[in-house]
């Protein structure tokens, strides 16, 4: 019953008409589809209701709306079989889902909710109220229309749909929408039914493809740097009291919250060990010794690590695998690095990097999977209880289960807390197409759509599945030995401390706004509490908007997810890094932004990275709930523009790909952000083996 609200798959361009009532709507239905010479869906709910009025004499109900959009969906299905190219839809369940909120429940029923949430359309025509109300036996809000205009146009934002508002008369809304319209048939892509099938089976819709195949036409353009963060200027940093304090305030919330660490662990260790891959291929210790090859070749990394190898993790594991089997040193050092990376081997090279022995103790190696416990236990535990999420690739799920089941209860032990670990693989629906030269799909040699996987910023969804009231986000190759553990726990609850405190006052202003009745003095100490405390940049005109679009605004801003993110002083490291950015629509705010998305070749631009003082460790706390504890929709906080284009070959081909904007880059774009000084005894990745030989790692 409940798929009946569902599309049903098609390569139409689907465009809404969406506003409040008698804003002419049903009108410009009409126009668009004799224009284009396809069919319109008409509103169900006006046959629907005029046969109940006919009947009871009575308008609408809450009980009537559910029905309503069973027949909306039916009619808007079966349309679809007979329009061109285009179909016009007189209105879809996300208008029927804005009246159940606005004129009848206060809420919307959850399957409506579901479908109108899911349901896609290209394009939604936002219909202004400045036409003349026509009455009917139907309409019965004629004084509501300015209020409902505002509530249709805060849930496209809200949701972020592709819309536009159509003001003026008849004539120039129809031009405005065919302009409009002309620009998605010029950028319609033609599926097969094949096609369509294939989308389908991975759970992509024709219309993610489309706004896809849009990007790469138009290009994703470099962000505009305006400035580097800085301590005092969008960097915090506290003192060690001031440090104090926001542990202690964690603590004493930490009962009453539902805790969580996230933690990417989908690496696989083949880009840790790839100069130790090429040592393999390259060097051959019967034909030159060691120190020619090095000096041969200048290859500093293998000099430094066949010099440091007893500091390894590893190195008496291998060593004992090996012995007897060298006549010098130097076949030593190949065989040992042969027997560390070949599947006949250890087979490192093919691990997940989360499953490597990444320090030695007394006791014997441990994995960054086992540190990740340890550190759970010091700060993601409630009542004795830890909950863990690792996000891996779907060939090491045995491989993560196994390794779980060997430490997690020796760490249960020895840290007397109860862990519950979950694992999650990253979506076939992240999948980015692949397109030709010529912005065409990339067709494999047997006719299917080349996908590629869109990176980590495709882990959005996965931590979208997620609830809790604190969310702890970091990379599974950033853990320390031991003896660095309660400074790593602290810096943690800290950052924790941070999210609590700012969060508490963000949730009763968010309730205060959502009751209404704000007084101008509100309003401005609100508007203060997010410019100072969350870092948020109102609109140019915001002193001269209308009160009612002041508070939208601030509503708008209030509710929406939290991150604080630690951030380090620059030693040099690569990594993104904080700053204050303008979008294309002039709107400032602070991001977390990569080398690879700035315009290197302008000098200005170039500066403000090589002068910028921090970069992102990938320590972050998050808060995903509003204040009445219902978690966020992650997805509608993602700017689409801030991915990357890349390109590749296929089959002798090239194509070009698309990266999805990182998990705490552009997927996170329209969060509130903190940034919080850290000390560097937080960061210690280990980005290649020779990473493992630091101090940072040594027991």
């Amino acid at each position: 019953m409940e798929e009946r609200l569902g599309q049903d798959p098609t390569n139409l361009i689907k465009v809404v008409l969406f506003g409040p009532e008698s804003t002419g709507k049903t009108t410009l239905s009409k126009e668009l589809a004799e224009h284009y010479q396809t069919e319109w869906v008409p509103e169900y709910a006006r046959e629907y209701l005029q046969d109940k009025w006919d009947r009871e004499h009575k308008t609408c109900e809450p009980k009537d709306l559910v029905p309503i959009a069973y027949g909306q969906m039916k009619l808007e299905n079966e349309l679809a079989k007979s329009a061109n190219k285009i179909l016009i839809c007189d209105t879809d369940l996300l208008e029927t889902k804005v009246y159940s909120e606005a004129y009848y429940l206060g809420s919307c029923d959850p399957v409506l909710e579901k479908y109108a949430l899911q349901n896609t359309y290209d394009l939604y025509l936002l219909t202004y109220i400045d036409t003349p109300w026509e009455a009917d036996d139907l309409r019965d809000k004629p004084n509501e229309r300015e209020r409902m205009f505002t509530y249709f146009k805060e849930t496209l934002e809200k949701y972020h749909r592709n819309f536009i508002i159509l003001k003026g008369d008849k004539t120039s809304r129809l031009s405005t929408a065919i302009k409009h319209i002309d620009k998605l048939l010029h950028n319609m892509i033609d599926l097969s039914p094949k096609d369509l099938e294939q989308l389908e089976s991975k759970g992509i819709s024709k219309e993610k493809v489309a706004r896809q195949i849009e990007t790469f036409k138009e290009g994703i353009p470099f962000v505009d740097l305006v400035k580097a963060a800085v301590v005092s200027n969008g960097i915090l940093r506290f003192s060690d009291q001031e440090q104090e304090e926001l542990i202690q305030y964690f603590e004493n919330s930490r009962g009453n919250l539902d805790l969580l660490k996230f933690v990417p662990a989908s690496g696989a260790a083949s880009r840790m060990f790839k100069a130790m891959f090429n040592f393999v291929d390259s060097y051959d210790p019967s034909k030159e010794s060691l120190s020619a090859y090095i000096e041969r070749t200048g290859d500093s990394d293998v000099k430094k690590f066949t010099e440091q190898m007893p500091k390894l993790p590893f190195y008496d594991l291998i060593m004992g695998r090996i012995k007897g089997k060298a006549a010098n040193k130097d076949e030593e050092a190949y065989l040992f690095v042969k027997e560390m990376l070949m599947e006949d081997g250890l087979n490192y090279g093919f691990y997940p990097k989360g499953l490597l022995p990444f320090h030695q103790y007394d006791s014997g190696s441990a994995t960054p999977f086992e540190e990740h416990l340890k550190e759970a236990a010091l700060y993601a535990k409630t009542d004795g209880k830890a909950n863990l999420h690792f996000t891996v690739s779907e060939q090491h799920d045995e491989m993560f289960a196994e390794e779980e089941s060997k430490v997690a209860p020796k760490i249960s032990k020895s840290t007397d807390t109860e862990f519950a670990i979950s694992y999650s693989n990253q979506k076939p629906s992240t999948d980015t197409i692949a397109v030709d030269m010529e912005n065409q799909p990339f067709k494999n040699s047997d006719g299917s759509i080349l996908f590629r996987p869109g990176g980590h910023g495709a882990l959005i969804e996965n931590l979208n599945d997620q609830d809790a009231d604190i969310i702890f986000i970091k990379n599974i190759d950033n853990v320390v030995i031991d003896k660095n553990l309660e400074a790593v726990a602290n810096s943690k609850k800290m950052l924790a401390g941070v999210l609590k405190m700012v969060q508490d006052r963000a949730f009763t202003y968010a309730k205060q706004l959502e009751e209404g009745g704000i007084s101008p003095e509100a309003a401005d100490q609100i508007k203060a509490f997010l410019e100072k405390d969350l870092n948020v940049r109102m609109p140019k005109n915001y002193n001269e908007l209308s009160v009612d679009e002041q508070l939208s605004i601030l509503k708008d801003r209030i509710n929406r997810p939290i991150r604080i993110c630690g951030m380090v002083k620059n030693e040099g490291e690569p990594g993104g890094g904080p700053f204050w950015i303008k979008d294309g629509e002039g709107y400032i705010s602070l991001q977390i932004i990569e080398s690879a998305q700035i315009d290197m070749s302008n000098e200005e631009q170039a500066d403000l990275l090589k002068n910028s003082t921090h970069f992102n460790p990938v320590d972050l706390v998050c808060g995903v709930r509003n204040y009445k504890g219902e978690k966020y929709n992650l997805l509608d906080f993602v700017d689409e523009k801030q991915g990357f284009i890349t390109g590749k070959t296929q089959e002798g081909k090239e194509l070009k790909a698309l990266e999805l904007p990182g998990l705490w880059n552009g997927a996170m774009a329209f969060w509130n952000t903190i940034f919080v000084e850290v000390p560097l005894v937080t960061f210690n990745p280990v980005k290649t083996v020779n990473d493992l030989l630091k101090p940072t790692h040594q027991a």
